[in-house]
């Protein structure tokens, strides 16, 4: 297979990199009601997690940029509850926040908020959430970031094997990241696949029960065997539960990069993952959105899309040395 290694487009690039929503749609003409006039100078996030590295780089680095720009910020962290997600963002309605970020949950699994916030007039930027009426704009879906290691798993199991793949289906993100992983995979058929979803909280625990029950059916010796993850976190479960077994024999992936991860490159017991540059995903948002307010209704919805780079043994020191801000 063809290993995709992706150039990391950085922050300023990214937001040369937007483009409309394809498809016309009544969301497409959504605009945020709120003017270039006063606004409240509260940025309101909800996540769908705070504890993943990635949700909290880009966490910090919406942060800074508003702080920058003068602006208070609070974060609620659902954990995984699109009910409390959309509390959440009612509560940041009541509170006139200017603008409300919504991390990883399907804008579709938040009416009750979206329409609170549409209603008032306040901006809502999704990161990898989608789009649809009051959302201005949206990081990609997440997808492409599956799309090398996926390639490079294959490539590295020579198109033959058994693969557990740790999935998470409450998250707009790592939906699509599966359903790219499906159509990749799908295409091998000599490779077979067992999936077990995770839940947030609790990935590291199931990333770790489900490669202890799944390398039980599957003995050193039997065959190219992997593990990939939807992002990170639930593989380096599974990576403690092939140290406990004692497995050098099963290769591991993730998605997202954070700095345990890369480390876990480092060492050699994480064999691949796809670094994502939230912190400035994080910016982009901000700034896009204080575009959108000073548009007002002529702002058109924009989905930025930003690369990300794939990290094996091959190119980590390398990697390392053009990113130190990614073992922080």
């Amino acid at each position: 297979m063809r290993k995709n290694k992706v150039v990391f487009a950085a922050a300023i690039a990214a937001a040369l990199m937007v483009g409309t929503a394809a498809c016309s749609t009544p969301a497409d003409e959504a605009t945020p009601a709120a003017s270039g006039g006063d606004v409240n100078k509260l940025l309101g996030i909800v996540t769908i997690t705070a504890s993943d590295a990635n949700n909290a780089r880009v966490i910090a680095g919406a942060t800074a940029a508003a702080k920058a720009a003068g602006w208070k910020v609070e974060v609620v962290d659902a954990a995984g509850n699109a009910d409390t997600a959309n509390s959440a963002i009612t509560n940041f309605v009541s509170k006139k926040a200017g603008m409300i970020f919504d991390l990883v949950f399907p804008v579709t699994s938040l009416g009750a908020g979206m329409n609170a916030a549409r209603s008032a007039g306040i901006p809502v930027a999704s990161w990898g959430g989608g789009l649809t009426d009051g959302v201005v704009m949206t990081t990609g879906d997440g997808a492409p970031f599956a799309k090398p290691a996926t390639e490079q798993l294959l490539s590295d199991i020579d198109n033959e094997g058994a693969v557990l793949a740790l999935t998470y289906r409450t998250g707009e993100v790592c939906r699509a990241r599966e359903t790219l992983f499906d159509e990749i995979v799908s295409k091998q058929p000599n490779v077979t696949v067992q999936k077990e979803e995770v839940t947030i909280p609790g990935f590291l625990q199931d990333g770790a029960r489900y490669a202890t029950a799944w390398l039980a059916g599957h003995p050193a010796g039997e065959g190219n065997l992997a593990i990939w993850g939807c992002w990170e976190d639930p593989t380096l479960g599974a990576i403690s539960a092939l140290k406990q077994a004692g497995r050098t024999d099963v290769l591991t992936y993730g998605i997202n990069g954070s700095s345990t991860a890369i480390k876990a490159v480092q060492d050699g017991s994480l064999t691949a993952t796809v670094y994502e540059d939230g912190a400035g995903e994080g910016k982009a948002m901000f700034d896009t959105t204080l575009e959108a307010i000073a548009a007002g209704k002529s702002w058109k919805q924009k989905t930025i899309n930003v690369d990300g780079i794939l990290v094996t043994a091959d190119n980590v020191d390398a990697f390392v040395k053009d990113h130190p801000e990614a073992l922080k």
